[in-house]
């Protein structure tokens, strides 16, 4: 099963997301504002083996912008997530989880859409570690994509610490069940 983290880098969310990973693999759509606020926390997550994919460069809901607008966005996100990274991101999920008619065709063009099976609402303001670790396993199969946030830019303050606090108990579930992460 695939842990992904999206609207990072962020300079306290992603080290503690970092942190209580320990060894097990992740896949990080990272925000192209966000990685060129802080581009050697981008290159740590992909040194340390991550994997590195596209949430766009602006953290906006497609279905408000342009065709030229979201073109412009994409190769932006690209350009700046490749310079911090040493890495062109193969996978894209935009922000919200939106894809307008045009943002679909876009990103087949260039990136392999993925959205989530399962996810721990970790963004809103009443999520605590033990709910964010109960949504996001709750039903745990292997093939599953769970969606986390290392970062409170667009969510909740404070929220990237919650999810961090839950991890232990997302992979402590992961390892009970035989299941295994992956990056995608």
């Amino acid at each position: 099963m695939a842990l992904t983290f999206d609207d990072g880098p962020h300079p306290d969310g992603t080290p503690a997301v970092l942190e209580a990973l320990g060894d097990a693999t992740a896949t990080f759509f990272m925000v192209g504002e966000q990685v060129d606020r802080n581009p050697s926390l981008a290159a740590e997550v992909a040194a340390a083996g991550h994997s590195i994919a596209s949430h766009g460069y602006l953290h906006q809901n497609q279905l408000r912008r342009t065709r030229r607008e979201l073109e412009h966005d994409l190769s932006r996100a690209d350009a700046a997530i490749a310079e911090a990274t040493g890495r062109r991101p193969l996978l894209y999920r935009p922000p919200y989880g939106i894809f307008s008619w045009y943002g679909i065709e876009l990103a087949w063009r260039g990136w392999t859409p993925l959205l989530w099976s399962r996810w721990g609402r970790d963004w809103a303001r009443s999520a605590t570690p033990e709910s964010i670790a109960a949504k996001v396993t709750d039903g745990l199969r292997g093939g599953d994509v769970l969606l986390l946030h290392d970062a409170d830019t667009y969510s909740a303050p404070g929220s990237h610490r919650r999810t961090a606090a839950a991890l232990p108990r997302v992979l402590e579930e992961i390892e009970r069940l035989g299941l295994e992460t992956a990056v995608v």
